[in-house]
This record gives structure tokens, sequence and C-alpha cells, in this order.
């Protein structure tokens, strides 16, 4: 192996590589033409699903009666669609915790020895519009620090959970100084890639066709990060946008998890605004500790597996209105906030869903999704049959086009969700 052995191969390529590789700048973003507001997604995920009696509508089209939750949405309604019926083929109740790794990937499976994640929603998206924004995408979580989004070679990546943090991140300036390591750091990193790009192509020769395709893979990983890295640093030579709000202070009681996600949620808001980036996701918080909400005395874990128990259904139901009432929050800073002659919401796609369907049996059919804004007609109740639906990947196509992504097929779609329709 021309004198490399695979451990100092890989301890000189000691730098996160499954990064993806970045399109170039569209040209209307250079000059200027284009005027219009860009197209923005947001993810959000429920963990432990929301209680499908008190969130789905018994009519379907859009004259449905309001169900629970939905009613907290009314002054919105024309402004979200709900869908019923979705699911992700190859998931099993027995994972059903676990699924929330394919929430945003499709990949059946999760949770079985041997399962492989791929490049979720967020990514992908990012692989086209992140070059576009210091950020190309925000991972968000209300506990921990797993999420949603996955690198093309299905690595998590981390999500932030420290709502000061990514403020800073995203507004605050470091010092002169910091500025200065931060464009070391870039430069030593380009210096490692460079070294490593050479070491594996001198290996080559004397490798068998399917080592071959792996060092294919990690090269092609290697470009993917080099770019961003160009991109990284050209974001480093800007001013962060400046806000008239005060910096978040984190909640540091992780069963308050209404609170969290408040914060979250104003975030999602102020990087939108600021077009720091166009893609957020977010994993809600499910503390097994009882949150700090009056007539609430178990944790949300234990409320969302009721078994049917009148009291715990009662007190589950107090929760999720309560997140309910986050999500309302957050469409109405997005209505309210206008853009040449329309507002974010008509070009911010939120979508929350949820890996379970019911927390109680681990069902992972029948997945709640509510789809608001965007630009797409809303104002109804689209049902699919729970017992043949289409794969929720064909929502996913729809939302890779609406970001201006040209593609005809995600994950395990076959084709994009019928029913859905763009406004004129």
């Amino acid at each position: 192996m021309n004198n490399l052995s695979r451990r100092h191969f890989l301890r000189t390529s000691g730098i996160a590589l499954s990064l993806p590789w970045l399109d170039i700048f569209a040209a209307d973003q250079k000059s200027g033409a284009d005027k219009r507001p860009p197209q923005r997604l947001v993810c959000v995920c429920a963990p432990l699903g929301l209680h499908p009696d008190d969130f789905f509508p018994t009519e379907s089209g859009k004259d449905y009666a309001l169900p629970p939750y939905l009613d907290i949405l009314r002054e919105y309604r024309n402004d979200f669609t709900v869908i019923s019926g979705l699911a992700h083929a190859g998931m099993s109740s027995s994972f059903a915790h676990q699924a929330s790794a394919s929430f945003l990937t499709g990949v059946p499976g999760a949770g079985r020895p041997g399962f492989r994640n791929a490049i979720s929603l967020d990514q992908l998206a990012a692989d086209h519009i992140g070059t576009q924004t210091r950020f190309p995408s925000l991972a968000l979580s209300g506990e921990g620090s797993g999420g949603l989004s996955w690198t093309r070679t299905g690595a998590l990546i981390p999500a932030d959970n420290s709502p000061s943090k990514v403020f800073a991140r995203l507004f605050l300036e470091g010092g002169e100084n910091e500025v200065r390591d931060q464009m070391r750091r870039l430069e030593d990193g380009r210096s490692i890639l460079d070294d490593v790009s050479q070491q594996a192509n001198s290996l080559r020769s004397g490798l068998g066709s399917e080592d071959r395709d792996k060092l294919d893979e990690y090269l092609t990983s290697v470009r993917e990060l080099e770019q961003r890295m160009v991109n990284d640093e050209s974001w480093a030579k800007k001013p962060k946008p400046k806000v008239d709000v005060e910096p978040p202070k984190d909640i540091t009681n992780a069963a308050d998890l209404i609170g969290r996600t408040r914060l979250l949620f104003d975030l999602t808001h102020l990087a939108l605004q600021t077009d720091s980036t166009r893609l957020i996701t977010i994993m809600l918080a499910g503390s097994s500790i009882a949150p700090p909400i009056k007539g609430v005395t178990l944790g949300h874990h234990d409320l969302s597996h009721h078994g049917k128990d009148p009291g715990k259904l009662a007190q589950l139901q107090i929760v999720e209105q309560e997140t309910m009432k986050t999500v309302r929050d957050l469409l109405a800073k997005l209505k309210q906030s206008r853009e040449e002659g329309s507002t974010m919401l008509d070009n911010t796609t939120v979508f929350l869903g949820s890996n379970l369907g019911d927390g109680s049996s681990h069902s992972t059919k029948n997945l709640p999704v509510l789809l608001a804004g965007g630009g797409f007609r809303h104002g109804q109740h689209l049902p699919f049959n729970p017992d043949s639906p289409p794969p929720l990947c064909n929502l996913y196509v729809n939302l890779l086009q609406r970001l201006g992504i040209e593609t005809d097929g995600f994950g395990t779609s076959i084709g994009t969700l019928s029913g859905l329709e763009m406004k004129a």
C-alpha cells in the first residue's frame, strides 16, 4: 500500500469528510437581477407523535370540522394542509422510536441490525442551495444532540440544543483574534485535505474494484469539503447580520419542553428573516419528567404511552395543545413578516410530522403531517388509505421541487404526492 498504513491514512484525515458538495452560486444571486424572495424549508419532528383523535379531521376536503389541535391554528386554516394516511415503507412498531432516524431520509428498517441511513431531505436541498447563505442548514434539537439531519454517507449531523450558542454563531461577531483563528483553521484544513487527497490517489493502483469504489467515495467527500471550506472562507470575511433582540437564555430544565420549543422557533424566525439559512430541522423534546404545565403531573413520554387511560389522555392533550400553540405562534411570526409583496410564510414551507402515528401502540402508520405556507394551495384535509399509502417520500419530492430543485425522486418515492397543488 505504498508504505502508507490505514491507521496513518485515517489519522491524517482527522476531519469530517461527509459534508455534501455545494453547487456554484446562482447567477441571479450574484447579479441581484432576481428580486423574488427565496424559498425556505423548516422540518419539525414531534418524536412522541400527536394523538390521532385530536389531530386528524374526520372529514376530507376543505369543509372539515377542526379537531382540537387544529382548532388552535384556526386563524391560519387557509395557510395549512393536514395530511393523513402517510407512512414510510419498511418501518416496524418494534423499532418505532428508532424510526426517527428515517423521518427525513425514508430509509426502511431503522433500528434493525445492519441499518445504514442515507442523506436527509434538508441535506440534499443544501447540496443545491446551501451556498447561498452563511449556513447551508441548521439542525436544532429540544434536548440532546440527536436530530433529523443526515449526511450523504448516512452519518448523523449533531443537532444544536443551545439557543444561546446558535444565536451567537448567527449574529455575534467574534473578536479580531477569533476571526483570525477561524481563517487559520480553514487554511490548515485545506492543507490537510490536499495531503490526504494526494495520499489517497497514490493507493488506487494497488486496490481491487470494491476498494476503489470506496476510495472514490472518500475522495468525493474530500472534494465536497474543500468546496464547503471555500464557501466558509468567503462568509467568514463578511459581517454578520444585526438583530434588535436580546440574546436568548438557555432553559436548563430539561422537562420544560414548551419553553425550549418556543426558543427554537423564535431562533428559526430570526435565522430565516436574516437569510442566515434557508433550511432548518428541529427535533422537539420528549422528556420523561413532568413538564412545568398546569394540570400535568406525568412526563410527556409516559403520557404518550397512555394505554387509553383517560387521566393520561387528558394530560397528554394539555401538553400537545401547548405544543400546537408554539406552532401557531411560529406561523404568526412568519405571516406577519412581509417581503417583496408577500409574507415570509408564503415563501417558507413548514412541515410538522412525526416518526410515530400513535405513541401508545408504537404504530408507524398514519403519521401526523401538517404542511403550512410555501405557496401551496391549503385549507384542506388530504386523506390517503393508511393500509396502502403512498410513501411519505412522495411529499418530499414536492418539497424539493418547491425549493427550485429539479428532481423526480427522493428515497422511496414513486412520484409526487397527488392532491397537493401550488397557488397560481
